[in-house]
C-alpha cells in the first residue's frame, strides 16, 4: 500500500452531507494526482456509491474506485468531528473517511490496499486515536504503524 501523505489529509471536513464529503475528498485527491479532475474523481466515487454505500460501520467509510489515467494508488484521509450521514451499514454517522483510488491496471495491489485500510480501521483503539489526532503527521504515523498485531 502506498504511504499516506500528510498533504492528503483533511482534519476537519466542512461537508455536512454524503455528496459534500465525496466532493471534498475528490477535490483533495485531484490536487494529489495531477492529471485527474475533481469532477472525474467525484463521478467515479458516486458511481461506486450507487452500487452500495462504502460506509462500513463504526463511524468509518472507505470510498474507493478505479480511475483511468491514474498512475499509482492514491490514499486520502478526511475526518468529520460532527459526523456525516453516509448511509453506513450500521446507520451511524461517519467520522473517518479513507479515500482509495487505483489505476484499473493495479487490481491486485488495489485489493491489498483496501484490505489493509480495512484492518487498520477495524481496530477501535486506532479509530479513537485517529479521532483524537491533532496533526496530519500523527494520522500518517497511525497508518504507517498499521493495525495492532500486524
Amino acid at each position: 500500500m502506498p504511504p499516506l501523505d500528510s498533504r492528503a489529509i483533511i482534519l476537519d471536513l466542512k461537508a455536512a452531507t454524503k455528496e459534500g464529503a465525496l466532493r471534498e475528498l475528490a477535490a483533495l485527491a485531484a490536487t494529489r494526482c495531477g492529471r485527474c479532475t475533481e469532477e472525474t474523481l467525484y463521478a467515479v466515487l458516486v458511481e461506486r456509491e450507487a452500487i452500495g454505500s462504502t460506509g462500513v460501520g463504526n463511524g468509518v467509510a472507505i470510498p474507493h474506485g478505479k480511475v483511468t489515467g491514474l498512475d499509482d494508488i492514491l490514499l486520502c484521509f478526511g475526518r468529520s468531528r460532527e459526523g456525516i450521514d453516509f448511509d453506513a451499514i450500521d446507520n451511524q454517522p461517519v467520522h473517518l473517511f479513507v479515500l482509495l483510488l487505483s489505476p484499473a491496471t493495479k487490481a491486485a495491489e488495489y485489493l491489498k490496499a483496501l484490505a489493509r485500510v480495512s484492518r487498520i480501521l477495524k481496530n477501535e483503539t486506532t479509530r479513537q486515536e485517529l479521532l483524537a489526532s491533532s496533526s496530519p503527521e500523527a494520522i500518517v504515523s497511525l497508518f504507517e504503524a498499521g493495525p495492532p498485531g500486524f
